[in-house]
């Protein structure tokens, strides 16, 4: 890196301070936390793709991709069930989130049960998300601290303290415009580094022919995912799609980090438009990524001098990045093969990454402590005192979620696999329980919060004790263990407080729902010709 690189960083950096800035101006919760509820479906798809697709996708899907150990274009695999997913937020569980008006999406269940369920869910997805929050800015930090020589404490402060500064200070729009630059910026990285890994190869037609055509295979109907102590049992067709219908649906429809942005719109048609947006656009973006790795993992194996450079950062880092050197390929390639001024702007998009999960994070966080603790103990407040706790709320978790940064260590596994095991361990049980709200009428607050307890247990037993089973399938598995146990208690124990009935409003058209369905089986088709297409 020169002085190039660091020009650009910097300005970046400014950059998001000016945004904070920008919309600084909040007088509601709603403007702090929900952006005014004015915002348009295209700033909040993106919103929601750089979220999801960020520090993980950028860094760790291309090494899993193209290096890691049975890994290959299996990976696009975790699309299968985005459609699908989509589809029944639309239908079932968006429209009467948003219709209740709330900011916090575990408002709801207090009206429809009572505040135990409602406090609990919100402390397990407080604990739940600060801890993988924690670990993303952890490796994204290390891997700076490995390849651009920055102390890792500084690679955490500066990552910290100014997604801080611009979520503090403008709140869920400066998150959502922010992630809309992130989103951009990490984007071009990926064409970047697909585009000079595909030069420094030689062609198209090189890569083709010298390409790991083990790692062509992207759809396994022969894999279950119940035998997977050796894990060569993992991402076949029917765990993916299944444990990933349910894991979208919770992550979207019941994660205050995504339905927080579905609540931030303008009307049920902008959310139309979101779901459906998303639903099309993950995918070639995955496959774009997916297709990088193949070509870095490709140049590795043909340059040593790339092999070399990979092994010399991974061995003098050894003690902070065992068992993550995987990672290291794309940040390594940007340093060893890309000009000045090209590299500043891929750093940017690794701090992008990091800055867009932080703050999102940040700002869901203290909406659910607002919104489901503080208003309870903190009666009338005035919408200044609300926007003065709300922001203070946000350097509190920004704090936690740094502090975990340094705490995080020896992790097994790439980041994305780590991540998306914590998560998957909450997803389906949260899940379960926004279910039996919407859908059911006998199950009241006991027997949900039990149902909740024994599938987070049985997610957790499963980790600790069962590694047969396919972490993907946890998401499933704790839903259904939750629905059955919470309705089966609900009609043993009876409780003096009769569940309350909402008033339901289903989604009717079918057009966005047919398109998703079929899109459903186009991805599919294109996964399953592009080995041939590939070979």
């Amino acid at each position: 890196m020169n002085y190039i690189d660091y020009i650009i960083i910097v300005l970046y950096l400014i950059t998001f301070l000016g945004i904070g800035y920008f919309f600084k101006e909040n007088k509601t919760s709603k403007d702090y936390f929900l952006g005014g509820k004015s915002m348009g479906w295209f700033p909040l798809s993106l919103s929601t793709m750089a979220t999801q697709l960020s520090a993980i996708s950028f860094i760790s899907a291309p090494a899993f991709v193209g290096l890691k150990e049975g890994g290959g274009l299996q990976w696009l695999t975790y699309e299968f069930g985005v459609p699908l997913a989509m589809a029944f937020l639309m239908i079932a569980i968006i429209p009467p989130l948003y219709k209740s008006g709330v900011i916090s999406v575990y408002e709801f269940l207090e009206r429809r049960f009572d505040a135990s369920s409602r406090l609990l869910i919100s402390f397990v997805f407080q604990v739940s998300r600060s801890v993988a929050t924690g670990v993303m800015v952890y490796t994204m930090s290390l891997i700076l601290q490995a390849t651009v020589g920055v102390d890792f404490w500084v690679s955490v402060l500066i990552i910290g303290v100014i997604t801080l500064v611009y979520s503090y200070q403008g709140g869920m729009k400066a998150v959502i415009w922010g992630d809309v630059i992130q989103m951009i910026i990490l984007f071009l990285g990926i064409v970047i580094c697909l585009i000079y890994g595909i030069s420094e190869l030689g062609g198209f037609d090189n890569f083709i022919t010298h390409v790991d055509k083990d790692r062509l295979t992207a759809v396994d109907f022969s894999k279950w995912g119940f035998n997977n102590a050796d894990k060569n049992d993992e991402f076949g067709f029917w765990p993916m799609v299944i444990g990933g219908f349910f894991l979208y649906v919770s992550y979207y429809g019941t994660d205050q980090t995504q339905s927080q942005r579905l609540l931030s719109a303008s009307g049920m048609p902008t959310i139309k438009k979101l779901l459906l947006a998303n639903g099309l656009f993950r995918f070639p973006v995955t496959l774009t990524y997916c297709i990088m790795g193949l070509v870095l993992g490709t140049l590795l194996t043909l340059d040593s001098g790339f092999a070399e450079m990979m092994e010399s950062v991974y061995q003098t880092n050894i003690d902070s990045l065992e068992g993550k050197k995987a990672d290291l390929m794309v940040p390594v390639f940007i340093i060893k093969y890309l000009p000045n001024g090209i590299i500043g702007i891929l750093i940017v998009a690794i701090m992008s990454a990091a800055m867009s999960s932080l703050s999102s994070t940040v700002n869901s966080l203290s909406a659910v402590t607002m919104e489901d603790f503080v208003k309870r103990y903190k009666k009338n407040l005035t919408p200044g005192s609300y926007i003065g706790y709300s922001r203070g709320l946000s350097v509190f978790w920004g704090v936690i979620c740094l502090s975990l940064a340094f705490f995080a260590g020896s992790i097994e596994g790439t980041v994305i696999e780590v991540i998306n095991k914590i998560g998957s361990v909450f997803f389906g049980p949260i899940l379960g329980v926004f279910v039996l709200a919407i859908l059911t009428k006998k199950t009241n607050a006991l027997g949900a919060n039990i149902g909740l307890i024994t599938g987070l247990v049985c997610n957790i037993y499963l980790w600790l004790y069962v590694p047969e089973v396919f972490w993907f399938w946890w998401n499933a598995i704790g839903c259904i263990v939750t629905i059955v146990i919470a309705y089966l208690a609900s009609t043993v124990i009876k409780t003096g407080r009769q569940p309350d009935t909402l008033e339901i409003t289903y989604y009717k058209e079918k057009k966005e729902l047919l398109i998703l369905v079929g899109y459903f089986v186009i991805i599919i088709s294109i996964a399953l010709i592009l080995p041939k297409l590939l070979s």
